[in-house]
């Protein structure tokens, strides 16, 4: 037997551990990953986010949201200004699908000098409300949905803030 055909039956008499190996490998490294390390939320910190559509009818024209480290509620108030907000908790189960939306805030967006990007709604194609609040400091934007109108690190936060928004609805 030769030194290749050796290492072949060690292959195949280790598959099974090799393959383990390599799967949980695989997912330590997938686990370990965070679309941004340094925004969590800590217990008094919330992210609220929500959209906005101005020429629109029902009840999904404004849906507005607020997730703590381990809460999420959904404004009742639905107002398109972006204030007097009220708040009520959602199921655990609920939560537990749209938490990792935090993952997704770029960090870019903090060091932002205007509070409104693009012109959301001008043309009724919607807005984005987004606060963040961390150790008492509240910023707050209002967001183009036209992704054309507004810088490219925002797009992956836009698609995941909607996507979140419609998983919450449906």
């Amino acid at each position: 037997m030769n030194d290749s055909d050796s290492r072949w039956a060690y292959i195949q008499k280790h598959q099974n551990r090799i393959q383990f190996i390599i799967f949980s490998s695989v997912i330590l490294f997938l686990s370990s990953c965070n679309k941004n390390c340094d925004i969590e939320l800590a217990q008094n910190d919330f992210l609220i986010f929500g959209h906005f559509y101005g020429e629109c009818f029902g009840e999904g024209c404004v849906e507005t949201f607020k997730l703590t480290c381990d809460k999420l509620f959904e404004d009742l108030n639905d107002n398109y200004s972006g204030t007097d907000f009220n708040f009520i908790e959602l199921d655990n189960d609920v939560f537990e699908q749209v938490e990792d939306l935090i993952d997704y805030f770029p960090n870019q967006l903090l060091g932002e000098s205007e509070i409104t990007l693009g012109c959301p709604d001008c043309a009724d194609q919607g807005g984005l409300l987004i606060q963040y609040s961390e150790n008492g400091t509240l910023q707050s934007w209002r967001i183009d949905q036209s992704q054309s109108s507004v810088p490219e690190y925002l797009h992956e936060f836009m698609d995941k803030v909607n996507e979140t928004i419609y998983q919450i609805n449906n």
